[in-house]
């Protein structure tokens, strides 16, 4: 089986062939830097973080940009309100963004370009549009026509018919309330770049467009981010591209949003979890593990008691990993992964699937173990430890080796004691030998580590408060 994505503009799955032999390009919508990061936020860093692994994994040579949005409405506004220079507050915002994506292990982009330094090709963009006569310039702005493109709204399913006015800019100006905003005329206090039409400053949709085609060409070969900017970002993104003659993106990838109490996570919603607040009690390989393991186009609820229910079962493979502890690690790469791993991986990024796999593997291994056969250990060792890398979740791998990510090293030590300590126990069980079984339970209970017994084996967890 070759790999298969959901793609979002023809909304089936299909097999995905690159654009260049060996070679993929991938462009997905990074933060606008006006305040810190929620866990919301942070998904689809891990999710893009996930296919790069697995393109890599697979032998393509990947190109991943990931923008910063340094420049927007939110920005400024925010800016005014802490009284703080717009382009202080987003470099502050933009380094904790940065260091929420490291701390979740997500692989450095290929290039990280920020819009502000990008002014001369958006710029460029827009002429290309007005002068094919699909945007026109009105006092110092200039819009889309949505008229002018016949297949607006292919990539949402949307009907222009049925569209509401953009809310972008001051709808007076312009010919159709649909239109949006390619440059928006310099107001009093805000910031300007000179321009044809006049000072002024980009639009949010120009801004990628621009970007995705300077980085990797006026063709490549995906294009994602959350599934909240399907409509209008890429929808108008899309629309401007191809109205300018660049054939943009092959294929669309969307994740579904990261809930709490049922809604999507979000600062205006007032039920947003700041990142660095979720890690002072939750390990981030967990946070990690516990966003992985679902399907990226699944909603996610976020709860600590989930992530806590969720880390239990992985501890069971950092403990699996760190009692055979064999060494060189494996190279993360799908030819030492178990084939029913790669077919999970090539079908959608199926990473349930491939978490099952893992746990399988992970049991027979302890089993192997248990019966003195370290030829089988050892061999399901280093495919969990291939998979876990593949997914970004190896605690034998950085950055969770290292304390500078926020992890706790000994952790991992305390996983493969309690599981020595649970084998005996699960010994002394079969021996029939009631109280040495009881005497570990409680030895543990004591330490603050509680057992539950479950049909495919002990679950462990350390009792400690979580928010």
């Amino acid at each position: 089986m070759t790999l298969h994505l959901y793609d979002t503009g023809t909304r089936t799955v299909r097999e995905f062939t690159p654009l260049h032999e060996g070679r993929v390009s991938i462009y997905y919508c990074g933060a606008t830097v006006q305040a810190a990061p929620h866990v919301g936020h942070l998904r689809p860093g891990v999710v893009f973080d996930v296919l790069t692994r697995w393109l890599t994994a697979s032998g393509y040579d990947v190109t991943l940009a990931r923008n910063v949005t340094d420049i927007d409405d939110k920005i400024l506004l925010k800016a005014a309100e802490e009284g703080r220079a717009w382009w202080a507050l987003a470099q502050h915002y933009e380094r904790v963004f940065t260091r929420a994506y490291e701390s979740l292990g997500c692989w450095p982009p290929t290039v990280e370009p920020r819009a502000t330094g990008h002014v001369p090709q958006m710029q460029a963009l827009i002429s290309r549009l007005i002068d094919r006569k699909v945007a026109y310039a009105v006092d110092g702005d200039v819009y889309f026509s949505v008229a002018s493109y016949p297949r607006y709204g292919e990539l949402s399913g949307q009907r222009v018919e049925d569209l509401q006015a953009a809310a972008d800019s001051d709808g007076s100006r312009k010919r159709d309330p649909r239109d949006f905003a390619l440059w928006k005329g310099a107001k009093p206090g805000e910031p300007a770049w000179d321009s044809p039409w006049g000072p002024g400053r980009p639009g949010w949709h120009i801004e990628c467009s621009a970007m995705a085609t300077y980085y990797l060409g006026e063709q490549f070969d995906i294009h994602g981010g959350g599934i909240d900017l399907v409509f209008p970002h890429h929808e108008n993104e899309q629309a401007q591209s191809r109205a300018a003659g660049d054939r943009f993106a092959r294929y669309w990838m969307h994740n579904s949003w990261v809930t709490a109490a049922g809604e999507k996570m979000g600062k205006s919603l007032g039920n947003a979890l700041a990142v660095e607040e979720v890690l002072k009690h939750v390990r981030p390989v967990e946070l990690r593990y516990y966003m992985v393991a679902a399907h990226y186009r699944s909603m996610v609820e976020f709860s600590y008691e989930a992530i806590t229910e969720a880390a239990v079962g992985f501890r069971r493979v950092a403990a699996f990993l760190a009692r055979v502890a064999d060494e060189p690690l494996p190279d993360a790469t799908a030819h030492h992964c178990p084939p029913d791993f790669v077919t999970a991986m090539d079908d959608d990024l199926a990473t349930p699937a491939a978490v099952a796999v893992i746990f399988d593997t992970v049991r027979a291994g302890n089993a192997a173990l248990e019966r003195g056969d370290d030829q089988t250990a050892r061999q399901a060792w280093r495919h969990v430890s291939a998979m876990t890398s593949v997914l970004g979740i190896n605690p034998l791998q950085e950055p969770w080796t290292s304390g500078d990510a926020g992890t706790e090293p000994a952790a991992d030590a305390l996983a493969a004691l309690v599981a020595e300590l649970l084998t005996a126990r699960q010994q002394a069980r079969a021996e029939t030998d009631w109280a040495q079984a009881d005497a570990i339970r409680d030895r543990l209970a004591a330490a603050g580590v509680v057992i539950e017994d479950r049909p495919d084996g002990s679950a462990w967890t350390l009792v400690s408060h979580v928010g």
